[in-house]
């Protein structure tokens, strides 16, 4: 896949989900689309930067990443979840 491809693939779901937010009535979705994909990402990197602590960590890969970005902390919640049950 082109960088090109990848690059419009994550445009249209940036848009679709500032889509979701305005029905939602979000007064700025594509604001809050974005803070909630940053939180996401912020939330995997975190878990990975204590992993020496608590001994669990996320494989940071494109499916882990496309996960915490659309679903946010919930995601990364069931990543975690996923990884300590399997």
């Amino acid at each position: 896949m082109s960088g090109w491809e990848t690059a419009g693939i994550c445009a249209g779901v940036v848009l679709v989900m500032a889509i979701i937010r305005k029905i939602e009535g979000a007064k700025a979705p594509l604001r809050a689309t974005v803070l909630s994909m940053l939180a996401g990402v912020l939330s995997l990197i975190a878990v990975n930067v204590c992993s020496g602590y608590t001994n669990v960590s996320i494989p940071v890969s494109v499916l882990s990443l496309s996960v915490s970005a659309v679903l946010g902390i919930p995601g990364v919640t069931m990543l975690l979840i996923l990884q300590m049950i399997l």
